[in-house]
C-alpha cells in the first residue's frame, strides 16, 4: 500500500510541475505548489523510493558478484584438480606458504586445499636440521636477498622406520608490492625411490672401496640399471680417464663400454672373460673412444662379478680386469725363450726352496705391511701368507710397556715414511719354556713407478734367547759388581777404623819388652784389655754390617712379651751408664703380646743405648715405647752432647765424625741400626741439637695379639 501510495504521490507531483510549466499561476499559487511538492508526506515518498531503488540494485549486483565468484570457484577447482592429477603422476606436491599469517596449506585430491598448518605443526612433519636450512630460505627469499632456493628435506621416520625424502623447492607465489612477499610456493618433490637407490649404491660402494683403491687390477662398478658408478684409479689410467668425477658424472652406460657392450646385465652371471677389441670399429660417439685417445688394439681379460641381494635380485655389478696386450704380443718371444726360461724357473724354485729352508731353521719370517689395508702380514713361506694381523692385533701382541711403541712405528708407517723402521718388542705370546717371546722387525719401504711408497717388507727375528742371554748376563754383571762394592766396602771399613785399638795393643804388649816399672803392668793389661775388646766388638760390627750388606741376616719372628723385655734390653744397653745420668724406662704396657723379631729389635735398642751412654755424661736418658696401629714405635732420648747440625744428615752413614773429629758411637752403630730395621720393614728417625741433646725414633710394623695397659695409680 505504501508503495503504491508513493506511486501516486510521484504522479501528482510530476503533472504539479508539467502544469507548473505550461501555465502561467501567480507567485502564491506556485509557492502553494512547492510547499505540497516538499511537504512531510512528500519526502517521506521520495525517500522510500530512492531506499527500494537502491535495495534492487543491490541484490541484483550481490547476485551477479556471487554467480561469478561461484563460476570462478569452479574453475579454479577444475584447474586445481588437474594440477593435483599432474603433480601426483610427477611425485609433487604443492603448498601455499603466507608470510604475514605464517601458515600453509597444501593442495590435495581434486583441487582442494588441505587444513591450515602453523609454523609449528609444518616443521614437526620433518628433521630438525632439515626444517632450519628451510627456515633460513624462507627468511633469505622473503627479504629478497636470493629469487628461490632448493633444498633435501626427510620426514620424521613414521613407526614401522619408513620415511620419504623430498627436494623442497621455494620460490615466490604472490607478492603484495615489488619488495614485500606476500605468499610463497614450496614444491616437494619426492626423490625417496631415487635415495633409498643412491643410499644402496653407497653402501656397496663403501663395502669395496677398500679393494677398489688398494687393487693392483683395473675396476669399474655399474648400478643394477648398468649405469658407471665409480672406477679406480688404475682402470682411469688404463682407459686414459683423466677426470675421474666427470666420467661419474656423465652416468656412462654397460652398454657403451666395447669390452662388455654384448653382455646382459641381467641374466650375467660370475664371468672371466677375454677380449680382443679394435678401438677402430667403434666410431658411433657413445663409446668416446676419441675423448679417451684409445687406439690400436686390446687384449684385455677381465672377471664379471655381479652382486645380488638375499633375494637374487641384482645390486650392481663389479669388473676386475688388466690389459694383457704386452703379454700377447709377446706371446711368441716367450716361445722362443721358453726352455731358458724353464731353467731359470727351476732355479728360481730352488732358489725359493732354499730360502724358505732357511726361514724355517732360522726362525725368521718375512713380514709385509700394507698402509692401504692397515694390515701386517706374517710368513715362513715366500710363496704365501700365513698370518695377517690388523693393527689393533699388532699392538695387542706386545706387552704393555711397548704398546706405544708399536703404535708408534705404525703411525710412521701409515704416513708412509721413507726410513727404514726397526723395532724390539717383547710379546705376550709365550714359548714351551714358559718365556715370553722377543721379536725383532727390520722393514723397509717399497716404492712404486709414481715414486708412493706402496708398503713396507722386511723380516722378523726371534730375539728371546738372545734378549734372555743378555738380561742374564745384565744380571750377573751387576751381582759381579755388586759383590765387588761389598768386598771394597768391607775392606774400607776394615782398614779405617780397626788400626787404632790395634795399634794401641801392640804398643802396650811390647811395653812388656822394654825396661818399666812392675807396678805399671797392671796398667798395661787393663789397657790392652779395653782396646782388645774394642777391637773384637769392632770386627764383630764389621762382619755383622757386611752379612747385611750381603743380605745374609735371616729374619725369624716369634710371639713374645715385649713389656716384659723392654726393661731387661734397655738395661743391658744402658749398663755402662754414668752416674751423674739419670735412666729413666718407660713402660706403659702391663702386657703386650707381639709377633717380632726378638735377637734383632734388641740388638736395635742395646746399641741406640749404648749410643746414648756414651754421648750422655750428665743429665737424663729415656726411653720408651708405644703400640699403635700395627706398629711398634720405640724411642731413646737423651740430653747428652748432641750431634752438630753438618754432621746430623751423615749420621748414618759408616764410620762418621763429627766436628770434634769423634767417631758417631762406635762408627758402625747408627748404619747396623738403620740397616737392621729398614730389612725388617720399618723405618729410624733421628733428631738431634749439639749441646741440647739426641732423640732417636724407630717405627718397626708387627702384629700384638694381647695389649694391657698399666693401671694409672692416682
Amino acid at each position: 500500500m505504501d508503495l503504491k501510495r508513493s506511486k501516486n504521490i510521484i504522479q501528482r507531483a510530476m503533472a504539479g510541475s508539467l502544469l507548473l510549466t505550461f501555465s502561467s499561476p501567480s507567485m502564491a499559487q506556485v509557492g502553494i505548489n512547492v510547499e505540497r511538492l516538499f511537504d512531510f508526506q512528500h519526502m517521506t515518498a521520495y525517500f522510500t523510493a530512492f531506499f527500494l531503488i537502491g535495495f534492487f540494485v543491490l541484490l541484483f549486483y550481490n547476485f551477479v558478484f556471487h554467480y561469478r565468484e561461484q563460476d570462478a570457484k569452479m574453475q579454479g577447482l577444475s584447474q586445481y584438480g588437474r594440477l593435483s592429477l599432474v603433480l601426483q603422476t610427477s611425485h609433487l606436491q604443492l603448498c601455499f606458504y603466507n608470510m604475514q599469517r605464517r601458515y600453509c596449506v597444501f593442495i590435495e585430491e581434486g583441487g582442494e586445499f588441505s587444513k591450515e598448518y602453523n609454523s609449528i605443526e609444518f616443521a614437526s612433519l620433518f628433521e630438525r636440521d632439515d626444517i632450519e636450512e628451510v627456515r633460513r630460505l624462507v627468511f633469505e627469499i622473503g627479504e629478497g636477498r636470493i629469487p628461490s632456493a632448493t633444498v633435501r628435506v626427510r620426514e620424521l621416520p613414521k613407526e614401522d622406520g619408513s620415511r620419504k625424502v623430498f627436494d623442497f623447492s621455494i620460490s615466490v607465489a604472490r607478492r603484495k608490492s615489488r619488495k614485500e612477499v606476500e605468499d610463497l610456493l614450496f614444491i616437494l618433490h619426492d626423490v625417496t625411490d631415487d635415495a633409498r637407490r643412491r643410499e644402496t649404491v653407497n653402501k656397496l660402494l663403501l663395502r669395496y672401496q677398500t679393494v677398489f683403491e688398494s687393487s693392483l687390477v683395473d675396476m669399474i662398478y655399474y648400478d643394477k640399471y648398468g649405469v658407471l658408478t665409480d672406477i679406480n684409479e688404475k682402470a682411469c689410467r688404463q682407459f686414459g680417464v683423466k677426470d675421474r668425477e666427470e666420467v661419474i658424472r656423465d652416468g656412462f652406460l654397460l652398454q657403451n663400454n666395447p669390452f662388455y657392450c654384448g653382455v646382459d646385465i641381467q641374466q650375467m652371471e660370475n664371468t672371466r672373460t677375454s677380449a680382443i677389441v679394435d678401438f677402430g670399429d667403434y666410431t658411433d660417439p657413445v663409446y668416446h673412444i676419441e675423448d679417451f685417445g684409445l687406439h690400436g688394439r686390446m687384449y684385455y681379460e677381465s672377471t664379471i662379478n655381479p652382486i645380488r641381494n638375499e633375494n637374487g635380485e641384482l645390486e650392481g655389478v663389479y669388473m676386475a680386469g688388466r690389459n694383457v696386450t704386452e703379454m700377447v704380443e709377446s706371446f711368441h718371444h716367450q716361445q722362443e725363450g721358453f726352455k731358458k726360461l724353464s731353467e731359470i724357473t727351476k732355479s728360481i724354485k730352488t732358489y725359493i726352496s732354499n730360502v724358505n729352508y732357511a726361514l724355517r731353521v732360522s726362525e725368521v719370517r718375512l713380514v709385509n705391511y700394507n698402509p692401504h689395508t692397515f694390515t701386517l702380514e706374517l710368513s715362513s713361506n715366500i710363496n704365501e701368507t700365513q698370518l695377517s694381523l690388523s693393527q689393533l692385533r699388532c699392538i695387542r701382541l706386545g706387552t704393555p710397556r711397548f704398546r706405544r711403541a708399536i703404535s708408534s712405528a705404525l703411525n710412521r708407517m701409515d704416513h708412509k715414511t721413507r726410513r727404514p723402521v726397526e723395532l724390539t718388542i717383547e710379546t705376550e705370546i709365550r714359548d714351551e719354556k714358559r718365556r715370553p717371546i722377543w721379536l725383532q722387525f727390520n722393514m723397509i719401504p717399497l716404492i712404486n713407478e709414481d715414486g708412493q711408497v706402496e708398503r713396507y717388507f722386511g723380516m722378523c727375528r726371534n730375539m728371546t734367547q738372545m734378549i734372555e742371554t743378555e738380561q742374564q748376563l745384565a744380571i750377573e754383571t751387576k751381582k759381579a759388581q755388586e759383590t765387588e762394592t761389598l768386598k771394597q766396602a768391607f775392606l774400607t771399613n776394615m782398614s779405617y777404623e780397626i788400626r787404632t785399638p790395634l795399634n794401641t795393643v801392640i804398643g802396650f804388649a811390647e811395653l812388656f819388652e822394654t825396661e818399666h816399672d812392675v807396678a805399671d803392668e797392671a796398667l798395661f793389661v787393663n789397657e790392652i784389655r779395653q782396646n782388645s775388646n774394642s777391637l773384637l766388638q769392632l770386627v764383630n760390627d764389621i762382619l755383622f754390617l757386611s752379612r747385611l750388606d750381603a743380605n745374609m741376616i735371616e729374619f725369624k719372628k716369634e710371639e713374645a712379651d715385649f713389656a716384659m723385655l723392654f726393661d731387661s734390653w734397655c738395661q743391658l744397653g744402658l749398663s755402662g751408664v754414668s752416674p751423674d745420668v739419670k735412666v729413666v724406662v718407660d713402660n706403659p704396657y702391663e702386657r703386650l703380646l707381639v709377633t717380632i723379631d726378638l735377637e734383632h729389635v734388641s740388638k736395635v735398642i742395646e746399641k741406640l743405648c749404648g749410643t746414648a751412654v756414651k754421648y750422655t755424661e750428665k743429665g737424663t736418658i729415656r726411653t720408651k715405647y708405644e703400640y699403635r696401629h700395627g706398629e711398634l714405635a720405640i724411642s731413646i732420648e737423651d740430653t747428652g752432647r748432641g750431634i752438630d747440625e753438618k754432621t746430623l744428615p751423615h749420621a748414618f752413614e759408616r764410620f762418621v765424625r763429627d766436628e770434634q773429629d769423634e767417631l758417631c758411637g762406635s762408627g758402625l752403630n747408627l748404619p747396623i741400626t738403620q740397616a737392621l730395621v729398614e730389612q725388617m720393614g720399618g723405618t729410624v728417625e733421628l733428631q738431634s741439637e749439639l749441646g741440647k741433646g739426641t732423640t732417636v725414633w724407630v717405627f718397626i710394623p708387627c702384629k700384638a695379639s694381647v695389649i694391657e695397659k698399666r693401671r694409672e695409680i692416682v
